[in-house]
């Protein structure tokens, strides 16, 4: 059985003590890789360098809604110029984040919008956050429907809208979150999507599963998502592994 993380943060703060010890558990607990998420243009020498430490890592480059303030021609270059590299398999994670608006909104849908048209020229997938944001992330995604491939990173929004965004190419990612006690609505809608276009997640250190919440997070904890889909679409664990393994593999267009 193998699992794979599509969105980690393993180069947070929270590792700097035993992030190469974790990294080298994981094969213990069936995770072949993992895409570490970029977050700041700053961020990319680090994510370049612990993908060429590591076969079975993977790494994106992006900024964030919380960045958009700094996504100016100059870093938005350092993304582009990163997409050369044949580890990083993505943009992102970019989007938009009306929860917190820590840039400005036309600041945070002015970022989204460069970085977009940037995957539609590189012909590369898309992480995409969405906090509080819905309408206006469905609008850019439409408006360029058929140009995009990608998936929502910790998906919040409807089942109706997560039809939409499979229609339109993209995968739907479910994390730690849907463990949790209070998240019927985020079941209900694992329980019906198509499970070829669902893939997993830990986002860690953040969003840890049960019964670990409260915990540091990270993908030797990626199990525990999976058990839950599993239980949730009544397939074995087996079954729910191998799926969404293809599906990562297929999303960010990568083999190991």
């Amino acid at each position: 059985m193998k699992l794979f993380d599509t969105h980690a943060h393993l180069l947070d703060s929270q590792f700097e003590l035993d992030r190469n010890q974790l990294i080298d558990a994981l094969a213990g607990a069936n995770v072949a890789g993992f895409v570490e998420a970029c977050v700041e243009a700053d961020d990319i020498p680090k994510i370049q360098g612990l993908t060429l430490l590591y076969d079975f890592v993977f790494g994106s480059v992006g900024i964030h809604p919380h960045s958009a303030s700094t996504a100016d021609n100059t870093n938005l270059l350092r993304v582009e110029r990163a997409l050369e590299q044949k580890k990083i398999v993505a943009i992102g994670e970019i989007g938009l984040d009306y929860h917190y608006d820590f840039s400005p909104r036309e600041a945070q849908r002015e970022a989204f919008a460069n970085q977009l048209d940037l995957a539609v020229q590189t012909k590369k997938p898309v992480i995409i956050h969405d906090r509080e944001a819905h309408g206006d992330v469905m609008a850019m995604l439409s408006a360029r429907r058929g140009r995009l491939s990608g998936v929502l990173h910790c998906y919040s929004g409807s089942y109706e809208d997560a039809l939409r965004y499979i229609d339109m190419g993209f995968y739907i990612a479910f994390g730690g979150a849907l463990t949790f006690k209070n998240a019927s609505k985020q079941r209900a809608i694992a329980e019906k999507l198509p499970l070829e276009r669902i893939v997993i997640e830990t986002d860690c250190p953040y969003m840890t599963p049960e019964p670990l919440r409260g915990e540091r997070n990270s993908p030797l904890n990626l199990h525990l998502t999976l058990e839950t889909l599993a239980r949730i679409r009544g397939v074995t664990v087996a079954e729910a592994a191998e799926e969404t393994y293809q599906n990562a593999m297929q999303l960010f267009g990568i083999s190991l």
